[in-house]
């Protein structure tokens, strides 16, 4: 959805009211950027499951 999309769709009041909303947030901080990190630059990347996560036998 572009930004004109968006505009049309919610209108002026409600984008500058998510605009305010945006900027009164705290700034992250480093943990939460530490955890976010691997997600945000590698998001298709597959994990690998625990050791002691192994599934059941059938």
């Amino acid at each position: 959805m572009t930004p004109a999309e968006r505009l049309a769709l919610l209108g002026p009041d409600v984008i500058a009211h998510i605009h305010d909303l945006v900027a009164a947030a705290p700034p992250p901080d480093a943990e939460l950027i530490a955890a976010l990190r691997p997600i945000l630059t590698n998001p298709a990347k597959r994990r690998t499951p625990l050791a002691d996560t192994a599934p059941a036998a059938a």
